[in-house]
């Protein structure tokens, strides 16, 4: 899977380029990040305190808006319209890699044609997707941490108040508390997801073998007995999918008073401003956004999972050396 396109001489060379250029992208997106974070503050303070500004400094601010979100949309969209280009080139990689071990065996290998065309394609895509985020999730830390923790020194949190960078630390305990409690919820999924390709590879095959033999294959009793068992699984897939959605939304919906819950009081106290509680609550959601990058992509990394068991299995049928 790696090695068909990081190893090849047909491929390394647009394999590595392009995965350098996502790096510097994602590091300049961040940074465009860091400069709104601090717009944020300005503009809001600026809100807060209407009457000693002019109308100048409002459209100055509208101004320095413009200047962070323009590049940000372009390069943007540069990121992924290369991100395509880079996924199919990985796909082909894959694709042909596999190819040619499987023409040179004999025997039959059940749901060939889904792991060469569709499951190639879905493990470039998504490995590259998940890749980006969590590349994405550790620059931002990089950038954020500092501004949470200069930050977490002009809020004052009752069980907290002496603890250098508390806002950091309320941070990255959420979110560990969160990852452990989805892999609890969702541990079942990967292998649900596994199970349901493997009965849809069947009914495929079955549709397949009845286009070029209706006679022998694709009756009526066997079709109705095949989808019986997908729609037993989906239905069982759905279910844990119902209990696991149910306490990720619903710890997404807690997640976003936190940072108001911590640092919301000093407003009413006037030890904080309306722009260091926005830029607080940004900050403070960015770096636990980051921290939780496994979290929120559960059910994403499930099917990368459940992909890459199939992927596996295939490379060892076909006696795969790449």
């Amino acid at each position: 899977m790696f090695s068909s396109f990081f190893k090849s001489k047909k491929y390394a060379f647009f394999a590595y380029s392009g995965l350098i250029f996502i790096i510097l992208v994602q590091i300049f997106e961040v940074d465009l990040m860091v400069q709104y974070n601090k717009w944020n503050r300005s503009f809001y303070d600026l809100a807060q305190d209407a009457k000693n500004h002019t109308i100048e400094d409002f459209w100055n601010q509208m101004f320095i808006f413009l200047w962070i979100a323009i590049p940000l949309v372009l390069v943007g969209v540069l990121e992924r319209y290369v991100v395509r280009l880079w996924v199919f080139q990985w796909r082909e990689a894959i694709t042909f890699s596999y190819f040619k071990y499987w023409k040179n065996i004999k025997r039959d290998v059940e749901g060939s044609s889904q792991r060469i065309q569709e499951d190639a394609l879905r493990f470039a895509r998504i490995l590259e997707d998940i890749g980006s985020r969590v590349l994405s999730a550790i620059l931002t830390l990089i950038a954020f941490i500092p501004v949470l923790w200069e930050l977490s020194a002009k809020v004052k949190i009752p069980f907290l108040n002496e603890t250098p960078g508390s806002l950091v630390w309320i941070a990255l305990g959420v979110s560990i508390g969160g990852l452990i409690i989805s892999w609890l919820v969702g541990w079942y999924l990967p292998r649900l997801e596994y199970d349901n390709q493997k009965v849809e590879a069947a009914f495929r095959k079955e549709l397949v073998l009845a286009e070029d033999d209706k006679i022998n294959y694709g009756g009526q009793e066997q079709v109705e007995g095949l989808f019986a068992k997908l729609k037993h699984n989906y239905y069982k897939l759905y279910l844990h999918l119902c209990y696991f959605d149910l306490w990720l939304r619903s710890f997404s919906q807690i997640l976003i008073l936190v940072p108001y819950f911590l640092v919301g009081p000093g407003i009413f106290t006037q030890a904080i401003t309306l722009g260091v509680l926005v830029q607080v609550s940004n900050a403070f959601n960015q770096v636990r956004g980051s921290f939780s990058i496994f979290m929120n992509n559960w059910t994403t990394i499930t099917e990368l999972r459940s992909i890459h068991m199939r992927l596996k299995e295939f490379e060892k049928n076909i006696d795969y050396k790449g």
